[in-house]
């Protein structure tokens, strides 16, 4: 373990009706490794629903979740947690001492949201591209993971999760072992259709999927814009 014989703290956020795809292939990956302790955080230890009603309960609370971090990870949450106090504290405090700050999907605007992005290059999930320059990062448009000093983000939830931890296990275990679990989880995607990215879709398909999630988008924006206003920040980027 990169020469350290303590345990790594990891956490991840979740909350009602948080993502679980955006979280779960890294928590399964960096969970099967030796000396690693995971952290569900929420503010309670009660039972809630994910989306789609995955049932989640969180093992750590806010409070008790340890205060020097590996890694803190986020997915995509209702956008509301952009303008909730405690969730914003927490992950201000917990990311400015964390090793690795990680966002999946919708996750890089929370993070954004708290003020752990600004000046860093950062990606998203597609819909929001226009949304997380407001919170001074530098967005890189991409499918894939986008690493920036100790911020690594990405907007895929379910390979972006994966290829998030697979760094993280080469980060903390080494290259050897991140081949390694590339190669036990079989991870060599081939999308049965081909049309997972706007470029890939096409005009067409990319206009009927925006369209599809126009309720979700439009929800976001006017939160996201919110907290970023309150960020500060002269120019988005």
């Amino acid at each position: 373990m990169s020469n350290e014989q303590r345990s790594l703290e990891i956490a991840i956020l979740v909350c009602p009706d948080y993502a679980p795809v955006d979280v779960i292939a890294f928590h399964a990956a960096l969970g099967s490794m030796p000396g690693v302790n995971l952290h569900l955080v929420w503010k309670d230890l009660d039972e809630f629903s994910g989306f789609a009603g995955f049932p989640t309960r969180a093992t750590t609370t806010f409070a008790d979740c340890p205060a020097d971090l590996d890694a803190l990870l986020i997915g995509a949450t209702p956008p509301e947690l952009m303008e909730d106090p405690d969730t914003l504290a927490f992950l201000a405090d917990r990311g400015s001492r964390a090793k690795w700050v990680a966002g999946v999907c919708e996750g890089s605007l929370v993070l954004g949201a708290a003020g752990l992005l600004r000046g860093y290059r950062a990606t998203t999930n597609y819909h929001f591209y226009g949304l997380l320059g407001r919170f001074g990062a530098t967005v890189v448009e991409t499918s894939k993971v986008v690493e920036d000093r100790n911020r690594i983000t990405a907007g895929p939830p379910a390979t972006g999760c994966f290829e998030i931890a697979e760094r993280l296990i080469q980060d903390f275990f080494g290259t050897e072992a991140a081949r390694r679990m590339e190669l036990n989880a079989e991870y060599a995607p081939h999308p049965l259709f081909g049309v997972g990215t706007p470029e890939l879709a096409g005009p067409e398909l990319t206009r009927d999927a925006l369209a599809e999630t126009h309720a979700w988008t439009e929800a976001v924006s006017p939160i996201a814009r919110r907290a970023a206003d309150r960020l500060e920040v002269s120019d988005p980027v």
